[in-house]
């Protein structure tokens, strides 16, 4: 494949991409290809990397309503809605649904996710149904999966045991929920003893950690610590963390150069994290979601997650991770030109980093993954939750999408409209 005319992240445009034997062979002005090589037309349009999701929960993905709705809208009251849940599970409809839910990823240029799979059951069918999932997805899209004690790997009967059993079956990652544990001290004493697990295993580690508005929520430092004593650095994510939010700003003075220094990655999860926070409040209302600037300035890689869609925890979504960027921009105030590139970098490069996929980008060598956006930068992209005009996988198109634009009827006026800035 050779696609023509195209613009990249970073702004240069008018290049040239060749595809050979599912890698990128070249990139550059004018190139040429070998006699029968398709050739496709991107328009100046913007080719991105794939997006990558670095924060779901396939296993509860397309359940809403099932068996009620969160009528509260709090995250306990979900959690108590996955427990109503578990028992009416099927494997069958596990699968089922988060096939379906890769489909719609695919469509959107979603090619890599990383799920957090709830290992409380000791039937661990949430687990054996998203290995299957894993398995027949392996062919257009990466599918990492977390081992997560959703109860509390020390308050749930057996959670441990089931957490070692996941690992042995083929789980990727080691998941926690210190906050979540029946004292601070039991969240300390989780943290140490998952990142043990980790570093014996070789894997990595991903904790929904301080997903609170308890401003003295403190696991994340343990969660630093516990990496750097163990050399987990660089393999080791904090996620949601919401109650830096609400954090004293000298205390977080100490904790942004503590995160860095462990080479600890971050996970913001702005649509549920506004969704689900400030709860409690009356007004104002804080919309919790982690100091993703401050985070960034400090040098600890952020990353945006969806976390949720249509579950017992968020009734809306679609898989769209511009959606997921463009609400992240807004909450952070990150309106700069470049912030809202940091923000596209959360839902690309940033999240492929914390999954740690290989031959990742657009440069030559790396595996011929892309997407063409009709945008002409990523500021665009995200303004207009951009058409996947194609989506492209080891130089072969698992989607395409008409582009977007309307028909008008207005004397005196272009006949079409595509929502992009047209400058004379």
């Amino acid at each position: 494949m050779l696609v023509r005319n195209i613009t990249l992240p970073d702004g240069r445009s008018g290049l040239d991409l060749l595809v050979q034997d599912g890698r990128i062979a070249a990139l550059g002005p004018a190139l040429s290809a070998p006699e029968g090589t398709p050739v496709v037309d991107g328009g100046g349009w913007l080719v991105s990397p794939p997006f990558v999701d670095a924060h779901f929960h396939m296993d509860a993905t397309l359940s809403y309503g099932l068996p009620r709705i969160n009528a509260s809208g709090t995250l306990l009251e979900g959690i108590a809605l996955w427990g109503e849940l578990k028992p009416l599970l099927t494997q069958e409809a596990l699968v089922e649904r988060a096939l379906q839910y890769c489909d719609w990823a695919v469509a959107r240029g979603l090619l890599a996710i990383r799920s957090h799979v709830d290992v409380c059951d000791p039937r661990l069918l949430a687990v054996e149904a998203l290995l299957e999932v894993k398995k027949r997805v392996a062919p257009y899209l990466d599918l990492q999966l977390v081992a997560f004690p959703q109860d509390g790997v020390l308050r749930s009967p057996g959670a441990l045991a089931n957490l070692e059993r996941a690992l042995d079956l083929g789980v990727d990652v080691v998941g926690g929920i210190p906050h979540f544990e029946r004292t601070m001290a039991d969240g300390a004493a989780s943290v140490k003893l998952l990142c043990e697990i980790a570093a014996r295993r070789g894997l990595r580690v991903d904790m929904h950690c301080d997903e609170s508005d308890d401003p003295l929520s403190r696991h994340v430092e343990t969660l630093a610590y516990e990496t750097q004593r163990l050399g987990l650095q660089g393999r080791v994510t904090g996620s949601h963390l919401t109650s830096m939010h609400s954090m004293d700003n000298y205390y977080v003075s100490k904790l942004l150069p503590l995160m860095a220094e462990a080479g600890l990655h971050a996970v913001a999860n702005p649509l549920i994290n506004i969704t689900l926070q400030g709860r409690h409040d009356s007004y104002p209302k804080r919309r919790g979601m982690t100091r993703v600037p401050e985070l960034l300035a400090a040098g600890v890689n952020v990353g945006f997650g969806h976390d949720c869609v249509l579950d017992p925890w968020y009734s809306l979504g679609s898989g769209d991770m511009l959606d997921v960027a463009a609400m992240g921009l807004h909450v952070a105030q990150m309106t700069s030109q470049a912030g809202m590139r940091q923000c596209f970098d959360a839902v690309t490069v940033n999240n492929a980093r914390i999954l740690g996929l290989e031959g990742y980008g657009l440069e030559p060598g790396c595996r011929a993954d892309f997407v063409l956006l009709q945008a002409r930068s990523p500021a665009e992209a995200i303004r207009l939750r951009a058409q996947r005009l194609l989506v492209v996988r080891g130089g072969r198109v698992l989607s395409r999408m008409a582009p977007a634009s309307a028909e008008l009827s207005l004397p005196g006026r272009p006949v079409t409209v595509d929502f992009t800035l047209q400058r004379s």
